[in-house]
């Protein structure tokens, strides 16, 4: 007789056992997976997926190489895009350095765009000006220089050392064999070199300005967009130190702006006093290179020094002694008083910044040298250095 509780018929029940305790589960052998194997997947209208390739050295070696390649073919298009990079840069720059004014202007109430026109108005205007102030005298210089070439010539021809020297020297057989058609084409070729010049240097500055007002409108946008790019656990600190080095390329730019305009208006004054031609021209040329860290302002003092000696001698001395007092005054006083306020870079930082900016992009390297030394070194100090001290 079946106990109570237990069927009859169970087929688990062994002699030994209670019935109503559980079977041993068997252990079942999985099977091995290769790691190349890829997943069961249905054939569908394209077939069964195949294996992966498998890692060997003559794929790691042709994706090297696809890798070079790659990174040479970018490396030729940075190096052919350089000259408008470059434009790029000067543009993001000067729409930092003017960003200060739209946000003033803001806070006059003033609308968004309209600022943005009046900042713009403002710099075209500046730039007229400069090239009204040096383009008349140029071409009044030329004119008379044109005018008076006969005079000069049938002077020479009267004076008999001058004769003497042709002479002697078959000056007159040499001039005949450069007036040949090679030397003219090559002069001609000169020439056309000139006004290519000339219209790339107007094409590079209107570009320049136009990519400026265009950052300028939509600075704010171009920011936002920046953070945007950072994780969002260090997105706060990457905008305090960001908004950081803005503020400081803005206040540089302010800073370089006052002290250059100050320049130009002590030299026109001075050049009004002792009576220097064209005093305006003058006076905006040593704004301009004033603007030029370390050697911009003994640039623009050898320049007005030049022109005073070709006045007269006593108007040369003054001129040289004006520029040696003006520059000791502004090195010493009026600079580090400025510039104090606005960044606070090391004076052989900034002596070897300046340099190696000039050897790099010329004059547009000596300009943003001091603010980029600015921004690394709060990043050093904000950065760099805290994490050492963490390690």
């Amino acid at each position: 007789m079946p106990q109570h509780g237990q069927p009859a018929d169970d087929p688990d029940a062994t002699p030994g056992r209670p019935a109503d305790e559980a079977p041993i589960p068997v252990p079942v052998p999985t099977p091995e997976v290769d790691p190349d194997e890829p997943p069961a997947v249905p054939s569908g209208k394209f077939g069964t997926p195949g294996r992966p390739l498998r890692r060997n050295s003559f794929l790691i070696g042709f994706t090297g190489a696809v890798g070079v390649l790659l990174a040479y073919t970018l490396y030729l298009g940075v190096r052919n895009a350089g000259g408008i990079l470059v434009l790029v840069a000067i543009a993001l720059f000067l729409a930092v350095g003017l960003n200060p004014a739209v946000v003033r202007l803001r806070g006059w109430k003033v609308p968004h765009g309209l600022a943005v026109a009046v900042v713009a108005l403002t710099v075209v205007l500046l730039l007229c000006g400069g090239v009204v102030a040096l383009v008349p005298p140029i071409v009044t210089q030329s004119g008379q220089f044109i005018d008076q070439l006969p005079s000069y010539v049938e002077e020479l021809r009267r004076n008999p050392t001058v004769n003497d020297l042709v002479e002697r020297f078959g000056l007159v057989e040499r001039a005949q064999s450069a007036a040949n058609a090679d030397n003219v084409g090559r002069a001609l070729g000169g020439v056309l070199g000139g006004a290519q010049l000339i219209f790339g240097t107007v094409f590079r500055t209107l570009t320049v300005l136009v990519l400026t007002i265009y950052f300028l409108a939509y600075f704010n946008r171009l920011r936002s967009l920046g953070y945007a790019l950072v994780p969002r656990s260090r997105r706060e600190r990457v905008q305090l130190i960001g908004d950081e080095i803005l503020a400081k390329v803005g206040a540089y730019m302010v800073g370089a702006l006052s002290i250059a305009v100050l320049a130009g208006a002590t030299t026109f004054v001075f050049a009004l006093v002792v009576g220097l031609p064209y005093p305006f021209a003058l006076a905006v040329v040593v704004a301009v290179t004033d603007l030029i860290p370390q050697i911009g302002a003994t640039l623009g003092a050898v320049i007005v020094s030049l022109v005073g000696f070709a006045t007269d001698l006593p108007t040369g001395i003054a001129c040289a002694v004006f520029f040696l007092i003006y520059q000791q005054v502004e090195n010493y006083l009026i600079y580090p008083k400025v510039m104090r306020r606005s960044v606070e870079v090391n004076e052989v930082a900034a002596l070897l910044a300046a340099l190696l900016g000039v050897a790099l992009l010329g004059v547009v390297g000596a300009l943003i040298a001091i603010p980029t030394v600015a921004a690394l070194q709060l990043i050093l100090r904000e950065v760099v250095l805290p994490r050492q001290e963490t390690r």
